[in-house]
Order: structure tokens, then sequence, then C-alpha cells
């Protein structure tokens, strides 16, 4: 994609301010004050767990990591240490520093070890029973005034909270992964979050060196809401012949690193399939049935090398093309500027929905959590900037 000088640094002048307004929330001025996080909880100690800790590790934030039980607990540190390791040994950290960092981490398999933190945020798997029964305990163990967090990707937060006896302490802070790396926190406020309890969240965004968004309730907050409309035109496409990398370059001539598919293979395709529960109903089924689940496997949209150099698939495109006769679709062709039209135009749709229901404050603010998040080019603006949306 070739842009114009002039509408480049435009663009890029807008989104710059963007973050800059993007914590600033009406009626949450200075003097709505913040509450103390001098201690942090962190319930999980997966791959989402394990990166929120090392932000607050790194800025010298004790942080208390709960399990449950032992084998996943060692496995999570032993990530944590490995990627501080990493860090030595490219030289952005001393030994010194990896041991500093580690020391400030309480490892433990008891919930109750949490009972002193300012701020706990839950990270545990997307499963809306689980994250009611982790806050319901929550409840009865979390010192008074503590910030208890959800890191949900799209479940109901208000939901979530009811669980407890202290909505006006619960919000969401959904982190993205690597959440040691990137740099977006949508900080999702609650009906009942109090307004210390949201500044509190937006400065500890700050102060960990993230980009805060406010965010309101509903499925998908404003990510992943929009992500979903992008994934379904995109499966769309494959019902009518489009192949993956087809559909994905389109993505990255836009200047987006990886197409939907890529993301998907990157990802995982397993994550939330069952083989028991599978009907081979969809693409998705029927590449996970042939143990094609990604990266991790070596195959799934695309066939991947050692090295994880990846390739187009015959073996997928001659299943795509079965797939579309089964379901009595018709194969044609598609050219470059009608898959981004189409992956695309849904995504501007569900912004300005967004922005009438008051989900997100201002248009600037969906830029930054597309630019930040999801790897929108900076030198677009952002979607809504992109799509004239100002």
């Amino acid at each position: 994609m070739s842009l114009d000088s002039a509408a480049v640094a435009d663009a890029l002048a807008h989104i710059e301010e963007a973050e800059r307004l993007a914590p600033v929330v009406e009626g949450i001025g200075p003097d709505v004050p913040t509450r103390p996080v001098a201690r942090v909880g962190v319930i999980g100690a997966g791959t989402m767990g394990g990166g929120i800790a090392m932000t607050f590790l790194n800025v010298g934030v004790p942080v208390t990591i709960v399990e449950r039980d032992e084998r996943a607990l060692a496995r999570g540190l032993a990530v944590i240490r490995a990627n501080y390791e990493r860090s030595a040994s490219r030289g952005k950290l001393t030994p010194e520093d990896v041991e500093a960092r580690m020391a400030r981490l309480s490892p433990t398999l008891a919930m109750e070890d949490v009972a002193e933190a300012d701020l706990i945020i839950e990270a545990v798997f997307e499963d809306m029973d689980l994250k009611k029964a982790v806050f319901r305990r929550l409840d009865g163990i979390a010192k008074a005034g503590a910030i208890l967090a959800t890191n949900t990707s799209f479940l109901n937060v208000d939901a979530i909270a009811a669980e407890t006896a202290r909505a006006p302490d619960v919000l969401g802070m959904h982190y993205f992964s690597p959440a040691n790396v990137m740099r977006l926190l949508e900080v999702v406020r609650g009906k009942h979050t109090a307004p210390d309890v949201l500044r509190t969240a937006i400065e500890v965004g700050l102060r960990t060196g993230k980009v805060p968004v406010v965010a309101g309730v509903c499925h998908g907050f404003i990510g992943n809401r929009m992500l979903a409309r992008r994934q379904q035109a995109a499966n769309d496409l494959l019902l009518e012949g489009a192949m993956p990398w087809e559909v994905d370059q389109a993505l990255t001539d836009f200047g987006f690193p990886m197409g939907p598919f890529q993301m998907a293979d990157l990802a995982g395709l397993d994550i939330g399939w069952s083989r028991e529960r599978s009907r081979g109903e969809t693409l998705r089924d029927r590449l996970c049935e042939m143990d094609r689940r990604g990266q991790k496997t070596g195959a799934g949209f695309y066939d991947y090398g050692p090295d994880r150099t990846r390739t187009p698939s015959p073996l997928v495109e001659q299943l795509i093309r079965d797939y579309v006769a089964e379901k009595g679709g018709q194969v044609r062709a598609h050219s470059q500027d009608e898959i981004r039209e189409r992956l695309l135009a849904p995504m501007v749709e569900e912004g300005r929905r967004i922005l009438a229901e008051g989900i997100a404050q201002r248009p600037g603010d969906i830029d930054v959590v597309w630019v930040n998040g999801y790897g929108w080019p900076r030198a677009t603006g952002g979607i809504m900037w992109w799509a004239g949306i100002r």
C-alpha cells in the first residue's frame, strides 16, 4: 500500500494525539483520587498470567502469582525466567536485573496468599463459570479496598462483578498477548465500577508502559468485537473459494503484520475446540480433526517447515474446494481489492456502532486499539481515521 507523504504525516500526528487522549475520561479528572497499588496478585500462571506478572515486575512492583497445581506453576515460572534470560542474552537486561525481577515474584498454590494485594488480576481460562468461581473466592479473600480485575477478552464484566459484594471495586483489564510486550490495555468500565477504581487502572496502565483505552461492557469490547466481524468475512470468502493465502495477502499488502489465517495458525486452531464435540461442521473442525492445528503441529491453514517457514497447502486448497461444493457454494475469483474491502468494511461498520452505543469514547480510541493491539498500520492513523470517521 503506497501512501502520500503528507497524508502519512497527518495520520501519524493523529494517532500520537489519540494515544495522548485515550487515558482521558470524561468526568474522571485529576480531582478523582487513585488507590495505592504497591503489591499485585495474579491468578493464573499461564501465558497471559505470566506476561501480566512481568509487566509489574519490570517496574519494581512485587507480584504474588497463583496456580492450581505445582506442575502448572513450575511451568509458568520457567517461562517467565526464560523470557528474562532471553532479554539478558540480547543485552537488554543484566543477570542481576533478571534475579532482581524474579525475586519480586512470589509463587503460590494458595489463593489466600493474595489477601494483602492492592490489585488482583484474574487471568484464568476464558470460561464464565470458572471466572465467576474465582471472583466468589476473591470476594472472601481480598482486603477491603482492593481492586479486582478480570483479564477476560470478551466476557461480561458486569456478570463477573455480580458474583461479589463489591462490584464498585471490579473492572476489566484486558491485556494483549504477549502481555509483557504488547502496549495496548483495554480498561473495561463496568456498570458499577467506581471512578477511583477506573482512574487507578488507567494510571497503572501508564505506569507499566501500556496505552490504556477505556471500553464499555459488551461482547468483545472494542477490539475483539470488531475482529469477530473481520473473521466472519474471512470465513465467508473461503466459502466462495478464496484461499487463506489470498485473504491474508490482502491484509499484509495493506500493512498488517499478518492476515486472519496466519493469525489463527499462530494462536492455534484448537483453541476452544474439542475432539469429543467436533462434528466436522466447519473448516476449522476438519483441520483440527486432521491434527492440522497450526504452527505448533507443523500444519494448519498453511504447511510449516522445521523453521516454521509458511507455504500454501495443496491439501487445504482441495479441502476448501470440496467443502464449498458440499455446502452448495460456487468457487470464483476474487481480486485483492475486493477481499480487502470485504474484510475492512464490516469492521468500520462495527466501529460506528461501538461509537453510537458509547462503548468507545471517541473514534481515536478505536484507532489506538487497532494500531496497538492488532497491528493496524500506524501510517494510516488507525481504522476510523482511514475510513474518514473523525
